[in-house]
């Protein structure tokens, strides 16, 4: 189920469809609202937050306050560190925020896991599954539950870039010659350089060297990569 999840998600062609994705992932996983955060850094200015999520209307207000995201000590973990934070009333009262639990777990924020993804250029994705019970006790199934989040995340960051943040990839979309994006689009389906070959009519020398091509300009160094990063970058669907 969750397989197919990573799938559908690389397939988002909407801020809604994307959202769906992510709400029916952490709903899958036990947790009733979820957020996925796309940050871009602005040398110039404060960073940028595009959010999808389905946070209760009652809590959009506290949700979206830029005050808040700066004392609050899930979001301040996640901002420099990739390692997963699962977070209960003791995150907050150990730093003094205990008031700040206690609003949050009127609306179903008791506890939760959130990962983050910092990528170059000044990117980042973050990820965070909430939820008004305890987590299980069971560590295998915690285990369970956080590689899936850090798993789903790293399908779901390029999609919520492309969609968030179009201008941001925009700018980085490579070139693709008409040959070379049919040349993976074949490969995509499984076809090896001779077949990708006939079908196009073209020679497999000339099929390789249009494969190769594409790799070189998506940064690359295995065939199914490049297959990979131009789905995810829209090229190719």
């Amino acid at each position: 189920m969750l397989q197919a999840t990573y799938t559908s998600v690389l397939n988002a062609s909407s801020r809604e469809e994307l959202r769906a994705e992510v709400v029916r992932f952490g709903q899958n996983l036990g947790f009733e609202t979820v957020a996925a955060i796309a940050v871009i850094d602005h040398p110039a200015s404060e960073s940028e937050f595009i959010t999808v999520d389905n946070t209760p209307q009652e809590f959009l207000e506290s949700w979206e306050d830029a005050d808040g995201y700066r004392i609050d000590p899930v979001m301040q973990h996640v901002k420099h560190s990739s390692v997963p934070i699962i977070w209960s009333q003791r995150t907050y009262t150990e730093k003094g925020l205990g008031a700040r639990w206690e609003h949050q777990a009127k609306f179903g924020y008791h506890t939760g896991v959130c990962v983050a993804l910092h990528l170059p250029e000044g990117r980042h994705f973050v990820l965070g599954v909430d939820r008004d019970l305890a987590l299980p006790t069971d560590s295998g199934e915690i285990t369970r539950i956080v590689a899936d989040l850090q798993l789903f995340a790293v399908h779901a960051q390029d999609t919520a870039l492309r969609l968030l943040a179009p201008e941001v990839i925009e700018a980085d979309r490579p070139g693709l010659t008409p040959r070379e994006l049919d040349s993976l689009r074949w490969t995509m389906e499984g076809k090896t350089a001779w077949e990708v070959g006939s079908i196009l009519g073209i020679s497999e020398r000339t099929a390789v060297l249009h494969i190769q091509n594409a790799m070189k300009k998506l940064g690359c160094i295995s065939k199914h990569q490049a297959v990979l990063k131009a789905l995810r970058l829209g090229l190719i669907r």
